[in-house]
């Protein structure tokens, strides 16, 4: 066998490069859009020129390594806190700690509906700097609800909080809590108080109370 057989230094130069030229390629070609799924909005962000600019559903392009494509929900979408493991946005025991004025606790299941719209998008995309929507609502969205929830129970007695009055909690939470996610570019549709969750010393408490009134009436 001669050394003609064999391939030269150049020609396997040659051949990598290529090589490495078609890879460019695909990369570039495959980094140059992005899917834009039903139900959602995409932000297209120039990162040389600072310009952002919103798409509907289905292929968003954009230039790679210049533009960044990130999507927001205008359906609604709904962020869950209970305390039933496995049914919640978070794992575990994820209601939330209320306080009431009298300075009691009880644990609160709570559900919040919200979106974003094609108009508005933008302000989310330059409130957070291009995070995605899970980031979000692990950080901002979840804090707030948080937040905005202890700072209205904490005004009502615990009473309040167990007896028909909760309407008026959850009318509060729903109000301040539209005015702080409007600020960021969210819209709530709808805050959902679901079962609350009594200490045991206080459940004992209030099952007591109606033999105790029984009694006196005898």
């Amino acid at each position: 066998m001669t050394d003609d057989a064999h391939p030269t230094a150049p020609a396997l130069l040659a051949s990598g490069l290529v090589l490495g030229l078609v890879l460019f390629v695909i990369a570039a070609v495959w980094s140059s859009f992005t899917i834009i799924q039903p139900g959602n909005v995409g932000v297209v962000f120039n990162r040389w020129s600072g310009a952002l600019k919103t798409v509907g559903q289905g292929v968003a392009w954009r230039v790679p390594w210049i533009t960044q494509v990130q999507s927001y929900p205008i359906a609604l979408r709904t962020y869950t806190m209970v305390e039933r493991s496995g049914e919640g946005s978070a794992g575990g025991d994820d209601s939330i700690d209320l306080p009431t004025k009298e300075g009691q606790h009880i644990r609160q299941d709570i559900s919040v509906t919200y979106n974003t719209s094609h108009e508005r998008a933008a302000d989310v995309f330059r409130s957070f700097r291009g995070a995605d929507i899970a980031d979000i609502e692990r950080t901002f969205i979840r804090r707030t609800i948080i937040t905005v929830s202890q700072n209205a129970a904490g005004q009502m007695s615990l009473t309040d909080l167990i007896s028909n009055q909760r309407g008026m909690l959850q009318t509060h939470i729903q109000d301040d809590l539209l005015v702080e996610m409007n600020k960021m570019g969210f819209v709530v549709d709808k805050v959902n108080l679901g079962a609350s969750h009594l200490p045991d010393i206080i459940e004992k408490q209030l099952q007591q109370r109606p033999r105790a009134m029984r009694s006196r009436r005898w």
